[in-house]
Protein backbone atom coordinates (compact mmCIF):
# COMPACT_ATOMS: atom_id res chain seq x y z
CA UNK A 1 0.00 0.00 0.00
CA UNK A 2 1.51 3.52 -1.16
CA UNK A 3 1.25 6.32 1.30
CA UNK A 4 -1.61 8.23 0.01
CA UNK A 5 -3.66 5.10 0.40
CA UNK A 6 -2.17 4.18 3.55
CA UNK A 7 -3.50 8.03 5.33
CA UNK A 8 -6.96 7.20 4.01
CA UNK A 9 -7.04 3.44 4.97
CA UNK A 10 -4.70 2.13 7.30
CA UNK A 11 -6.79 1.61 10.77
CA UNK A 12 -10.07 3.68 9.42
CA UNK A 13 -12.11 1.05 8.04
CA UNK A 14 -16.20 2.26 8.57
CA UNK A 15 -17.31 1.68 12.34
CA UNK A 16 -19.27 -1.72 12.55
CA UNK A 17 -22.90 -0.68 13.72
CA UNK A 18 -23.70 2.62 11.35
CA UNK A 19 -20.82 1.77 8.03
CA UNK A 20 -19.54 5.75 8.62
CA UNK A 21 -17.13 6.70 6.30
CA UNK A 22 -15.82 9.24 8.54
CA UNK A 23 -14.19 7.90 11.93
CA UNK A 24 -16.47 8.69 14.96
CA UNK A 25 -14.77 10.52 17.80
CA UNK A 26 -15.22 8.33 20.84
CA UNK A 27 -15.98 10.95 23.49
CA UNK A 28 -15.58 8.67 25.95
CA UNK A 29 -13.49 9.21 29.69
CA UNK A 30 -14.10 5.28 30.43
CA UNK A 31 -15.40 2.69 28.65
CA UNK A 32 -17.76 -0.29 30.34
CA UNK A 33 -16.53 -4.00 31.82
CA UNK A 34 -19.12 -6.66 30.39
CA UNK A 35 -17.71 -8.33 33.84
CA UNK A 36 -14.73 -8.34 35.89
CA UNK A 37 -13.22 -11.20 34.52
CA UNK A 38 -13.45 -9.73 31.42
CA UNK A 39 -10.62 -6.57 31.03
CA UNK A 40 -11.90 -4.76 28.24
CA UNK A 41 -8.76 -3.65 25.71
CA UNK A 42 -9.85 0.17 26.28
CA UNK A 43 -11.06 0.50 29.33
CA UNK A 44 -10.19 4.34 30.24
CA UNK A 45 -8.89 7.31 27.99
CA UNK A 46 -5.94 8.13 29.22
CA UNK A 47 -4.12 4.97 28.97
CA UNK A 48 -6.02 4.72 25.25
CA UNK A 49 -9.14 5.76 23.48
CA UNK A 50 -10.29 4.34 20.34
CA UNK A 51 -9.72 7.63 18.03
CA UNK A 52 -6.54 7.83 19.42
CA UNK A 53 -5.15 4.28 18.47
CA UNK A 54 -6.79 4.68 15.13
CA UNK A 55 -4.47 7.93 14.76
CA UNK A 56 -1.41 5.92 16.14
CA UNK A 57 -1.95 3.11 13.81
CA UNK A 58 -2.32 5.21 10.36
CA UNK A 59 1.12 7.47 11.40
CA UNK A 60 3.03 4.54 12.31
CA UNK A 61 2.32 3.02 9.00
CA UNK A 62 3.02 6.11 7.09
CA UNK A 63 6.57 6.59 9.01
CA UNK A 64 6.86 2.75 7.95
CA UNK A 65 6.83 2.14 11.92
CA UNK A 66 5.47 -0.74 14.38
CA UNK A 67 4.45 1.08 17.37
CA UNK A 68 3.14 4.86 17.54
CA UNK A 69 2.48 6.84 20.77
CA UNK A 70 0.41 10.06 20.48
CA UNK A 71 0.56 12.93 22.86
CA UNK A 72 -0.94 16.37 23.72
CA UNK A 73 2.07 18.38 22.41
CA UNK A 74 5.28 17.62 20.72
CA UNK A 75 7.51 19.25 23.61
CA UNK A 76 5.75 15.93 25.60
CA UNK A 77 6.85 13.74 22.67
CA UNK A 78 10.76 14.56 23.22
CA UNK A 79 9.87 14.41 27.02
CA UNK A 80 8.82 11.28 27.13
CA UNK A 81 11.75 10.20 24.96
CA UNK A 82 14.35 11.76 27.23
CA UNK A 83 12.70 10.56 29.91
CA UNK A 84 14.73 7.01 28.43
CA UNK A 85 17.59 8.93 30.29
CA UNK A 86 17.94 7.88 34.06
CA UNK A 87 20.42 9.82 36.47
CA UNK A 88 23.93 9.92 35.50
CA UNK A 89 23.11 9.12 32.10
CA UNK A 90 24.67 11.79 28.93
CA UNK A 91 22.81 12.75 26.16
CA UNK A 92 24.28 13.97 23.01
CA UNK A 93 22.08 17.18 20.86
CA UNK A 94 22.48 18.41 18.08
CA UNK A 95 23.76 22.10 18.15
CA UNK A 96 21.02 23.13 16.18
CA UNK A 97 17.96 21.27 17.82
CA UNK A 98 14.64 23.37 18.33
CA UNK A 99 15.02 25.62 21.01
CA UNK A 100 12.40 24.12 23.06
CA UNK A 101 14.50 20.82 22.91
CA UNK A 102 17.27 22.75 23.63
CA UNK A 103 15.75 24.34 27.00
CA UNK A 104 14.36 21.12 28.12
CA UNK A 105 17.82 19.71 28.09
CA UNK A 106 19.59 23.32 29.07
CA UNK A 107 17.01 23.67 32.24
CA UNK A 108 15.24 20.58 33.76
CA UNK A 109 17.48 17.33 32.88
CA UNK A 110 20.49 18.68 35.07
CA UNK A 111 17.31 18.49 37.99
CA UNK A 112 17.50 14.77 36.81
CA UNK A 113 20.87 14.23 36.91
CA UNK A 114 21.54 14.07 33.48
CA UNK A 115 24.13 15.87 31.51
CA UNK A 116 24.91 16.87 27.71
CA UNK A 117 26.82 17.71 25.22
CA UNK A 118 25.79 19.37 21.58
CA UNK A 119 27.48 17.65 18.04
CA UNK A 120 27.59 19.10 14.59
CA UNK A 121 24.98 17.44 13.36
CA UNK A 122 26.62 18.27 9.74
CA UNK A 123 29.70 16.35 10.64
CA UNK A 124 28.98 13.19 12.08
CA UNK A 125 32.70 12.33 13.16
CA UNK A 126 32.03 14.98 15.63
CA UNK A 127 30.05 12.39 17.56
CA UNK A 128 33.55 11.17 18.52
CA UNK A 129 34.65 13.66 19.80
CA UNK A 130 31.78 14.47 22.86
CA UNK A 131 30.71 10.81 23.21
CA UNK A 132 31.34 9.88 26.90
CA UNK A 133 31.26 6.44 28.92
CA UNK A 134 27.66 7.66 30.03
CA UNK A 135 26.06 8.55 26.70
CA UNK A 136 23.17 6.49 26.40
CA UNK A 137 20.73 8.71 23.73
CA UNK A 138 20.99 10.58 21.12
CA UNK A 139 19.19 13.13 19.39
CA UNK A 140 18.91 15.56 15.81
CA UNK A 141 16.45 16.85 13.59
CA UNK A 142 16.35 17.52 9.96
CA UNK A 143 15.32 19.91 7.98
CA UNK A 144 16.64 22.24 11.07
CA UNK A 145 14.85 24.89 12.52
CA UNK A 146 15.11 27.52 11.23
CA UNK A 147 18.43 27.34 9.59
CA UNK A 148 17.11 24.44 6.93
CA UNK A 149 20.29 22.31 7.34
CA UNK A 150 19.77 18.26 6.60
CA UNK A 151 21.91 15.96 8.20
CA UNK A 152 22.92 12.78 7.07
CA UNK A 153 20.32 10.37 8.88
CA UNK A 154 22.67 6.99 8.23
CA UNK A 155 25.60 8.32 9.10
CA UNK A 156 24.47 9.44 12.14
CA UNK A 157 23.08 6.25 13.04
CA UNK A 158 26.18 4.07 12.25
CA UNK A 159 28.13 6.14 14.32
CA UNK A 160 25.78 6.60 17.67
CA UNK A 161 25.39 2.65 17.10
CA UNK A 162 28.81 1.89 17.00
CA UNK A 163 28.60 3.12 20.97
CA UNK A 164 25.61 1.71 21.99
CA UNK A 165 23.10 4.91 21.84
CA UNK A 166 19.55 5.03 21.17
CA UNK A 167 19.09 7.56 18.23
CA UNK A 168 16.17 10.00 18.28
CA UNK A 169 15.16 11.97 15.00
CA UNK A 170 12.70 15.11 15.11
CA UNK A 171 11.25 14.56 11.88
CA UNK A 172 8.56 17.57 12.06
CA UNK A 173 9.60 19.57 9.18
CA UNK A 174 9.55 17.03 6.43
CA UNK A 175 6.98 14.94 8.11
CA UNK A 176 6.84 11.35 6.58
CA UNK A 177 5.68 12.28 3.15
CA UNK A 178 9.35 13.10 2.74
CA UNK A 179 11.38 10.92 4.72
CA UNK A 180 11.15 8.20 6.64
CA UNK A 181 13.69 8.19 9.59
CA UNK A 182 13.46 4.58 10.71
CA UNK A 183 14.41 3.56 6.94
CA UNK A 184 18.04 5.10 7.76
CA UNK A 185 18.42 3.39 11.73
CA UNK A 186 17.16 6.04 13.86
CA UNK A 187 15.22 4.26 16.50
CA UNK A 188 12.38 6.20 17.90
CA UNK A 189 10.67 9.32 15.03
CA UNK A 190 9.18 11.91 17.35
CA UNK A 191 6.74 15.02 15.80
CA UNK A 192 4.84 17.82 16.60
CA UNK A 193 2.00 16.62 14.94
CA UNK A 194 0.79 19.77 15.46
CA UNK A 195 1.91 21.22 11.99
CA UNK A 196 2.07 19.19 9.26
CA UNK A 197 0.65 16.00 9.98
CA UNK A 198 -2.59 17.82 11.56
CA UNK A 199 -2.06 20.24 8.84
CA UNK A 200 -4.59 23.14 9.86
CA UNK A 201 -3.52 25.06 12.83
CA UNK A 202 -6.40 24.02 14.81
CA UNK A 203 -4.64 21.25 17.17
CA UNK A 204 -1.65 20.83 19.58
CA UNK A 205 -0.55 17.70 19.54
CA UNK A 206 2.82 15.13 19.47
CA UNK A 207 4.06 11.38 18.33
CA UNK A 208 6.75 9.25 18.82
CA UNK A 209 7.20 5.86 16.62
CA UNK A 210 9.42 2.92 16.55
CA UNK A 211 9.77 -0.52 15.29
CA UNK A 212 11.27 -1.29 18.99
CA UNK A 213 9.16 -2.92 21.25
CA UNK A 214 10.51 -2.21 24.89
CA UNK A 215 11.09 1.81 23.18
CA UNK A 216 7.17 1.32 22.77
CA UNK A 217 6.62 0.23 25.89
CA UNK A 218 8.42 2.74 27.93
CA UNK A 219 7.34 5.47 26.22
CA UNK A 220 3.54 4.54 26.16
CA UNK A 221 3.92 3.56 29.88
CA UNK A 222 5.24 7.27 30.73
CA UNK A 223 2.55 8.66 28.63
CA UNK A 224 -0.09 6.95 30.61
CA UNK A 225 1.63 7.98 34.21
CA UNK A 226 2.24 11.43 33.24
CA UNK A 227 -0.83 12.18 31.62
CA UNK A 228 -0.22 13.73 28.44
CA UNK A 229 -2.10 11.86 26.30
CA UNK A 230 -4.22 13.94 23.83
CA UNK A 231 -8.18 14.18 24.05
CA UNK A 232 -10.36 12.03 21.47
CA UNK A 233 -11.07 15.45 19.86
CA UNK A 234 -7.42 16.59 19.22
CA UNK A 235 -6.85 12.62 17.74
CA UNK A 236 -9.51 13.23 15.44
CA UNK A 237 -8.72 16.12 14.10
CA UNK A 238 -5.19 15.04 13.74
CA UNK A 239 -6.46 11.88 12.04
CA UNK A 240 -8.83 14.32 9.95
CA UNK A 241 -5.57 16.25 8.92
CA UNK A 242 -3.74 13.14 8.10
CA UNK A 243 -5.70 12.16 5.29
CA UNK A 244 -4.70 15.21 3.11
CA UNK A 245 -1.19 14.78 3.78
CA UNK A 246 0.24 13.31 1.06
CA UNK A 247 -1.70 16.59 -1.13
CA UNK A 248 -0.90 18.93 1.37
CA UNK A 249 3.11 18.29 1.14
CA UNK A 250 2.93 18.31 -2.64
CA UNK A 251 1.23 21.65 -3.03
CA UNK A 252 3.43 23.23 0.01
CA UNK A 253 6.95 21.52 -1.76
CA UNK A 254 6.04 23.03 -4.89
CA UNK A 255 5.05 26.55 -3.71
CA UNK A 256 8.53 26.87 -1.46
CA UNK A 257 10.83 25.65 -4.39
CA UNK A 258 8.96 28.51 -6.76
CA UNK A 259 9.62 31.14 -3.51
CA UNK A 260 13.13 30.26 -2.44
CA UNK A 261 14.07 30.64 -6.33
CA UNK A 262 12.07 33.92 -6.37
CA UNK A 263 13.95 35.36 -2.68
CA UNK A 264 17.39 33.83 -4.03
CA UNK A 265 16.80 35.96 -7.01
CA UNK A 266 16.22 39.05 -4.86
CA UNK A 267 18.83 42.26 -4.52
CA UNK A 268 17.36 43.00 -0.72
CA UNK A 269 17.57 39.40 0.41
CA UNK A 270 21.23 38.36 1.65
CA UNK A 271 20.34 34.57 2.05
CA UNK A 272 17.75 32.20 1.80
CA UNK A 273 17.70 28.96 3.28
CA UNK A 274 15.95 26.09 1.53
CA UNK A 275 17.32 22.28 0.65
CA UNK A 276 15.69 22.40 -2.57
CA UNK A 277 18.40 25.58 -3.89
CA UNK A 278 21.30 23.92 -5.31
CA UNK A 279 23.19 26.68 -3.85
CA UNK A 280 22.17 24.92 -0.38
CA UNK A 281 25.19 22.97 1.29
CA UNK A 282 23.16 19.98 2.13
CA UNK A 283 21.21 19.99 -1.57
CA UNK A 284 22.87 16.46 -2.40
CA UNK A 285 22.24 15.17 0.92
CA UNK A 286 18.27 16.14 0.83
CA UNK A 287 17.80 14.97 -2.52
CA UNK A 288 19.50 11.25 -1.48
CA UNK A 289 17.18 11.15 1.60
CA UNK A 290 14.14 12.92 0.75
CA UNK A 291 11.50 12.58 -1.78
CA UNK A 292 10.96 16.64 -1.71
CA UNK A 293 12.29 19.41 -0.06
CA UNK A 294 9.27 20.44 1.93
CA UNK A 295 7.40 23.72 2.82
CA UNK A 296 10.04 25.82 5.21
CA UNK A 297 12.28 28.60 4.02
CA UNK A 298 14.53 31.26 5.76
CA UNK A 299 15.80 34.30 4.84
CA UNK A 300 17.96 36.54 5.96
CA UNK A 301 18.49 40.43 5.21
CA UNK A 302 21.46 43.03 5.71
CA UNK A 303 19.65 44.47 8.82
CA UNK A 304 17.28 43.79 11.94
CA UNK A 305 15.00 46.66 10.81
CA UNK A 306 14.75 45.30 7.64
CA UNK A 307 13.70 42.00 8.93
CA UNK A 308 10.97 42.92 11.50
CA UNK A 309 9.76 45.47 8.76
CA UNK A 310 9.32 42.34 6.31
CA UNK A 311 7.69 40.62 9.21
CA UNK A 312 5.07 42.90 10.13
CA UNK A 313 4.36 44.14 6.20
CA UNK A 314 2.99 41.05 4.50
CA UNK A 315 -0.25 41.00 3.63
CA UNK A 316 -1.09 37.33 3.14
CA UNK A 317 1.61 35.51 5.63
CA UNK A 318 0.80 35.80 8.98
CA UNK A 319 3.01 36.97 11.52
CA UNK A 320 2.82 34.20 13.77
CA UNK A 321 4.30 31.34 15.46
CA UNK A 322 3.99 27.22 14.43
CA UNK A 323 4.09 26.28 10.98
CA UNK A 324 3.02 23.30 9.08
CA UNK A 325 -0.66 24.66 8.17
CA UNK A 326 -2.26 25.34 5.10
CA UNK A 327 -1.90 28.99 5.27
CA UNK A 328 1.64 30.75 5.02
CA UNK A 329 3.26 31.81 8.21
CA UNK A 330 5.91 34.27 8.67
CA UNK A 331 7.76 33.96 11.75
CA UNK A 332 11.03 35.75 13.76
CA UNK A 333 12.78 33.17 15.26
CA UNK A 334 14.47 35.63 17.87
CA UNK A 335 11.18 36.11 19.60
CA UNK A 336 9.54 33.11 18.83
CA UNK A 337 11.07 29.74 18.31
CA UNK A 338 14.48 30.15 19.62
CA UNK A 339 13.39 33.05 22.38
CA UNK A 340 14.72 31.01 25.00
CA UNK A 341 18.59 31.09 23.86
CA UNK A 342 20.46 34.12 24.38
CA UNK A 343 21.56 36.10 21.14
CA UNK A 344 25.31 34.40 21.51
CA UNK A 345 23.64 31.23 21.55
CA UNK A 346 21.29 31.73 18.63
CA UNK A 347 23.85 33.03 16.55
CA UNK A 348 26.89 30.65 17.24
CA UNK A 349 23.74 27.91 15.73
CA UNK A 350 23.48 30.11 12.67
CA UNK A 351 20.41 32.12 13.55
CA UNK A 352 21.51 35.58 13.72
CA UNK A 353 18.88 38.23 14.41
CA UNK A 354 18.30 39.20 10.65
CA UNK A 355 16.70 36.21 9.81
CA UNK A 356 13.35 35.17 9.30
CA UNK A 357 11.13 31.98 8.86
CA UNK A 358 8.16 31.31 6.50
CA UNK A 359 6.01 28.27 6.27
CA UNK A 360 5.04 28.29 2.72
CA UNK A 361 1.06 27.38 2.55
CA UNK A 362 -1.03 26.02 -0.29
CA UNK A 363 -2.21 29.57 -1.45
CA UNK A 364 -1.37 30.75 -5.08
CA UNK A 365 2.39 30.63 -5.18
CA UNK A 366 2.31 34.33 -7.27
CA UNK A 367 0.34 35.79 -4.66
CA UNK A 368 2.26 34.99 -2.17
CA UNK A 369 5.55 36.47 -4.23
CA UNK A 370 3.77 39.22 -4.49
CA UNK A 371 3.07 39.63 -0.79
CA UNK A 372 6.52 39.71 0.25
CA UNK A 373 7.63 41.44 -2.75
CA UNK A 374 5.89 44.19 -1.84
CA UNK A 375 6.60 44.30 1.68
CA UNK A 376 10.55 43.73 0.88
CA UNK A 377 10.01 46.95 -1.49
CA UNK A 378 8.13 49.13 1.01
CA UNK A 379 11.30 49.48 3.65
CA UNK A 380 12.18 52.66 3.88
CA UNK A 381 16.15 53.74 3.62
CA UNK A 382 15.08 55.75 7.04
CA UNK A 383 14.29 53.25 9.32
CA UNK A 384 17.31 52.64 11.91
CA UNK A 385 19.39 50.06 11.39
CA UNK A 386 19.53 48.33 14.67
CA UNK A 387 16.01 47.88 16.49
Amino acid sequence: MQFATKALRVGQDPDPKFRAVVPPIYQSSTFAWEDLDHIPPIDYSRCQNPTREMFEKVVAALENGEHCTAFSSGMAAVAATLALLQQGDHLLMANDIYGGTFRLAEKYLPRNGVSYSGFDAQNPESIRSVIQATSKLLIFEGPTNPTMRVPDIKKICDIAHEYGLTVVFDNTFASPALQTPLDYGVDVVLHSTTKYISGHSDVVGGATITNNSDLAYFIYEWNKAFGSNPSPFDNWLSLRGVRTLSCRMERHCKNAMVIAEYLEAHSQVTKVHYPGLKSHPDHEVAKKQMSDFGGMVSIEFVTVAEARWVAEHVGIFLLAESLGGVESLIAYPPLMSHATMTEEQRVERGIPPTMLRLSIGIEDAQDLIEDLGQAIASYPAKVPATV
